[in-house]
């Protein structure tokens, strides 16, 4: 048994990196719980609330942590400011699609969104990165494709939902590794770049009457000003992680988030899947299956011995 000081504290690095992926991917599947307490909330205001107030939360995170020196590279390079623009977009249209999606009772086809966003992602990485796709790859995608295209027809349109999010989400981390942005710094500059409209909008609905902030109850005024940390706090425990483990180990873990958001549509708010959504599910699953399963050797081989 190898007891030395290096393969001990590498050892130990694997186990709370493990722990802290677990751990923020189960805050991202909690999600729904949260945003139900304010569902009688307008999911534009709701989205609103949470840019502002995120972008609040990672500003002064960065100023804690003396990085605000970070964003000025952003801001200043035509290309990467670029970049940052369309994150922004994207995030905010993902976090819009999925506040809303939770709100009208289809945190399930949501979480379905997350199952098919890796199967995205590696589509991507292979059509703009020119990364290696091989025929196990290709056939997940295909039979994903497949199961959501087959169910769309059954139902008579897409799932847009899930589509959406994966779409946006897929697109955003794509833009995001091409132009290099860090995760903490990244999210920081998209939610400034957001922010201003965010802000805007919230202004001109309290103007009209129609804004949710400073209600008498205490509750609402918290869950919206809370927003920011609870959007931001799985960002920071993910980054954690994500220096500490292999993609390998995320690749398996990030199901865990769509996994609970799934049980906690069925279980707590009563959904139910028809027998086209059932089709889709059961194909993606598989294809996330086939996918996992062929990984499997590689990410045993990433361990340490």
């Amino acid at each position: 048994m190898n007891n030395s000081p290096g393969y001990l504290q590498k050892t130990k690095g694997l186990r709370v990196g493990t722990w802290a992926a677990f751990a923020s991917y189960a805050m991202w599947g909690l999600f729904p719980i949260y945003w139900k307490q304010i569902d009688y909330i307008d999911a534009t205001q709701i989205l609103c609330h949470r840019v502002f107030w995120s972008a609040l939360f990672l500003l002064a995170i960065l100023w804690v942590r003396g990085a605000i020196r970070e964003l000025w590279p952003i801001f200043r390079q035509k290309q990467k400011f670029a970049s940052v623009v369309v994150c922004a977009a994207l995030i905010t249209a993902n976090w819009g699609i999925y506040i809303w999606a939770v709100n009208t009772d289809q945190i399930t086809e949501a979480s379905l969104g997350y199952y098919i966003t890796p199967l995205l992602s590696v589509a991507l990485g292979s059509f703009l990165f020119k990364e290696k796709m091989d025929r196990w790859t290709a056939t997940a995608l295909a039979l994903a494709t497949l199961g959501v295209t087959v169910a769309a027809a059954m139902i008579g349109k897409l799932p847009w939902a899930s589509v959406s999010l994966a779409a946006s989400f897929s697109i955003y981390s794509a833009v995001k590794k091409k132009a290099s942005l860090g995760a903490l710094s990244g999210l920081a500059a998209e939610t400034l770049v957001a922010a201003p409209f965010a802000l805007a909008w919230l202004l001109w609905v309290q103007k009209q009457g129609m804004g949710s902030f400073l209600w008498p109850d205490i509750k609402t005024n918290t869950f919206l000003i809370v927003a920011g940390p609870v959007t931001a706090i799985p960002l920071l425990i993910f980054a954690y992680a994500a220096n500490r483990i292999s993609l390998q180990r995320i690749g398996f873990i990030q199901y865990f988030s769509p996994t609970i958001q799934l049980l906690i549509g069925l279980t707590i708010y009563g959904e139910s899947i028809d027998p086209p959504m059932m089709l889709a599910f059961a194909t993606v699953i598989v294809a996330v299956a086939i996918y996992m399963g062929t990984r499997g050797l590689s990410a045993q081989r990433a361990l340490p011995p």
